[in-house]
């Protein structure tokens, strides 16, 4: 018998979600290709350690960029490694759900289903990411009640206000986990001419990065390459520092959920303010970011217990309820191909 399966298909990481299983795969979204054959040598963990140290031959790369495919075949490699340690070798083929960012155009959908469809899947459906986490989340978003989520992922930040089991204002930026990254090596690059990979910065953010200015200071010890001299270097980065590193895009993730909230009917403004906003993604582990927002908008902001799976457990939610959430749910009318 056929299994249905949710796919968080993000730029960083991939989450699949079996029915009656729960999220049994967690892998990065990395894949090392060789040069010169075009074959895929691994995917996901093994991949993602070879990032930055791969010899000539090999290169690792990450085939999803801003929440959309950035490498079709690298893509869909991938999905077919996923599904399959997912179910296993079977000869029915699985109904699958891929969430999605809600600003993907109508040529990103089409890419998405065709990838799925040609990693094995039987049919594919759509659902955005912000519907999907707020269903992982718990909330019920089929009653008449405005409820907010803002779901910060590695490529992209959705900020969504649902009523009715439909969204009512939304908006997608390409300002996320990864743009934070990017914004750590360039401050160390500048302040202090040293060069340090994407893992390290990764690792920096993770370990002792912040959002919201708090009393005890922290700092470590880092090393890369020295830009002038070319040479190995270390430097001691503290948590003020972070803090204003990522102090531009965390402004542009800010801004962008007021534009969300002044978008919003009043009324349903005034339910987001007693019921709080709920933050998920792997952004919203972040210290100190649910204060930042709060802080922003004068709302209370909620975390729920896991929120990095919230987008995958919704779509998983999803297919065990199927027949009966309403077509705005799931993004079966905007999967344009017919499947």
């Amino acid at each position: 018998m056929a299994q249905d399966i949710g796919i968080d298909l993000g730029t960083s990481s991939v989450l699949v979600y079996v029915k009656n299983k729960g999220v049994v795969v967690e892998e990065p979204a990395v894949v090392v290709v060789d040069k010169n054959t075009g074959k895929v040598m691994t995917v996901g963990k093994d991949a993602a350690r070879m990032l930055g140290r791969t010899p000539a031959g090999l290169v690792a790369i990450n085939p999803m960029r801003d929440g959309v495919i950035d490498h079709y075949d690298m893509t869909l490699q991938m999905l077919k490694y996923f599904i399959k340690k997912a179910i296993g070798n079977t000869f029915f083929k699985p109904r699958v759900i891929v969430c999605v960012p809600s600003g993907i155009t109508e040529v990103e959908e089409r890419a998405v289903c065709e990838a799925a469809l040609r990693a094995g899947a039987k049919k594919v459906h759509l659902i955005e990411e912000p519907l999907a986490a707020a269903i992982g989340a718990g909330l019920d978003i089929s009653k008449p009640i405005g409820n907010m989520v803002i779901d910060i992922g590695g490529g992209t930040t959705d900020i969504a206000v649902m009523s009715l089991g439909d969204v009512v204002a939304s908006e997608s930026i390409k300002v996320a986990g990864n743009r934070l990254n990017e914004s750590i090596v360039k401050y160390i690059r500048r302040k202090h001419s040293m060069l340090i990979g994407d893992l390290t910065a990764e690792e920096l953010k993770i370990g002792m990065g912040t959002a919201w200015p708090f009393s005890e200071p922290k700092s470590c010890e880092i090393k890369g390459r020295c830009l002038i001299e070319g040479l190995p270097k270390k430097v001691t980065v503290t948590t003020k520092e972070l803090l204003e590193a990522m102090d531009e895009p965390l402004t542009q993730i800010v801004d962008a959920v007021c534009r969300v909230i002044e978008m919003t009917p009043p009324e349903l403004v005034g339910d987001i303010a007693t019921g709080g906003i709920v933050l998920t993604g792997g952004g919203s582990k972040l210290r100190g970011m649910d204060k930042l927002i709060e802080k922003a908008t004068g709302i209370k902001v909620h975390i729920p217990e896991n929120p990095v799976n919230c987008v995958c457990i919704g779509a998983g939610r999803s297919l065990d309820n199927i027949a009966l959430l309403p077509e705005g749910v799931l993004n079966i009318s905007r999967s344009k191909a017919k499947i």
